[in-house]
């Protein structure tokens, strides 16, 4: 056995045998017999040991730090004191000690052994075959993003420390070559719906329509959502613009409600599918609507006069004024891609993406989804 020790794990019991340790105790420090100690420290034989390639890098904690750390806990020092002896941070004596057992159970050989293994590179992916590679496969297939799948697991999973995945090993398990946990075709299923990251911006340009009320005159209880019942809405258009599919946000919860344009875009054909879709809300929560400048919206004043629901207009080349019209529409194209037709979608088409949406955790709405933030407004008002 003692030819499997190292140089280092020698060298300390060596230095504990002269600190006055028992030879049982230093045996349990090492990971070896107490007789093999004994043959070590009194007899003199098996002194070396196989040599550990690896040192921590500079500035972390090395094993010398950690015997003396391990002895300061055993004569009873506080973690300020020791890190005083050694130079070091209280708090990273704290980080050290908390990571490794705490005050009783710390031993530093152990916790050089676990820094080693911290240190080594590449690590093994947590997404490797097993349930949570199957459950994250299946949420990306929903199109959920890797965001909202890593932030509603532990709610879905509460007590289940090994369903547990941040959103960037999703993205390495899908982008970098040579890991290959998940599925290649999975990254088809991302919000961006690209196999390989790329940064890009998105210029928007759109016209002005008369007779707008501009969002400088709306309700300072709009802009901070702590009332529910304004909405964001604007048009996702099809391949050359022959089509389109109306979209609503409510600002406070995210809820979404689709618009089915089947004569089309036009101005008439807009606010009556907002009105159809109004209609199906509580009078408590039809307070307002913020649209882009839009020709869409040429009818707005019939629609307020008809509903009593004004409508704000957003500042041109603005569409970070409808943030969550904007995030929302983005996420629509995971299921209506950019340049094909949309009119081949049914109403009934619409109501399955429209339950889907809502059925995702949001990352602002502290990973609830939609329909579930709507529901608690919805009981609050009741």
């Amino acid at each position: 056995m003692a030819g499997i020790l190292t140089h280092e794990q020698k060298q300390l019991a060596f230095r504990l045998h002269a600190r006055g340790w028992r030879l049982v105790d230093i045996a349990r420090e090492i990971g070896c017999s107490a007789p093999m100690v004994g043959l070590m420290v009194r007899a003199g034989r098996f002194t070396t040991g196989v040599e550990d390639p690896w040192q921590p890098r500079l500035g972390c904690l090395g094993i010398a730090e950690r015997e003396d750390i391990l002895v300061g806990l055993r004569a009873g020092a506080s973690l300020a004191e020791i890190g005083r002896r050694l130079g070091r941070a209280t708090s990273t004596i704290s980080r050290e000690v908390n990571a490794n057992g705490g005050r009783p159970g710390y031993s530093a050989w152990r916790a050089h052994q676990r820094a080693r293994s911290e240190a080594r590179r590449p690590k093994d992916c947590r997404l490797q075959q097993g349930r949570l590679h199957d459950e994250v496969g299946r949420r990306l297939q929903e199109l959920w993003s890797p965001d909202e799948i890593a932030r509603r697991l532990p709610l879905d999973f509460p007590d289940d420390p090994e369903m547990r995945v941040s959103h960037e090993t999703i993205y390495q398990s899908l982008y970098v070559q040579g890991r290959g946990e998940l599925r290649r075709e999975l990254a088809r299923c991302l919000r961006s719906g690209r196999t390989a990251r790329k940064q890009r911006g998105t210029p928007d340009g759109r016209g002005r329509i008369p007779g707008m009320v501009m969002i400088s005159q709306r309700p300072p209880e709009v802009a901070d959502r702590a009332v529910a019942g304004h909405w964001e809405g604007d048009l996702i258009l099809g391949e050359n613009g022959r089509s389109a599919v109306g979209t609503l946000v409510e600002r406070t919860t995210r809820l979404v409600l689709l618009l089915h344009l089947e004569g089309g875009r036009a101005a008439v054909n807009v606010e009556a599918a907002m009105r159809k879709a109004i209609a199906t809300l509580p009078d408590e929560l039809k307070r307002s609507i913020t649209w882009d400048q839009g020709a869409e919206m040429s009818t707005h004043v019939s629609f307020t006069m008809a509903t009593g629901i004004p409508i704000y207009f957003c500042d041109p080349h603005s569409p970070w004024q409808r943030g969550s019209n904007e995030n929302t529409n983005g996420l629509l194209r995971q299921y209506l891609p950019k340049g094909t037709d949309l009119s081949v979608h049914t109403a009934a088409d619409l109501q399955r993406i429209q339950r889907s949406l809502n059925d995702r955790p949001r990352k602002t709405l502290e990973y609830m989804t939609p329909s579930e933030a709507y529901a608690q407004v919805i009981a609050a008002t009741g």
